[in-house]
C-alpha cells in the first residue's frame, strides 16, 4: 500500500473518531489537541480539517478508480 493511502485513511479515521466523539458526548478531539473550545477552531484545526477533508476526496477518487478496474469483463455473444 502506499504511503499516500495509509496517511490519508488514516486521517480519514481521525476525522471519523472526531465526529464520533462529538455526536456521542459533545467532544471536539481535533480542537481540544488543538487548544481551541469545541465549535472554535484556528489555524492548526483547520489545517487538520483540511487534510482530513482531502483525504476523504482522495480515498473516495481511489475507490472510484478501484470500481472501475475490478468490474466482470461480459463475454461477447
Amino acid at each position: 500500500m502506499k504511503a499516500l493511502n495509509i496517511i490519508t485513511l488514516a486521517l480519514i479515521i481521525v476525522g471519523g473518531l472526531n465526529w464520533a466523539l462529538v455526536g456521542a458526548a459533545r467532544f471536539d478531539l481535533v480542537a481540544f489537541i488543538t487548544g481551541t473550545g469545541f465549535g472554535s477552531v484556528n489555524i492548526v484545526s483547520r489545517l487538520v480539517y483540511l487534510l482530513v477533508g482531502l483525504s476523504a476526496i482522495y480515498q473516495a477518487g481511489h475507490l472510484i478508480g478501484m470500481a472501475g478496474h475490478h468490474q466482470p469483463k461480459h463475454a461477447a455473444a
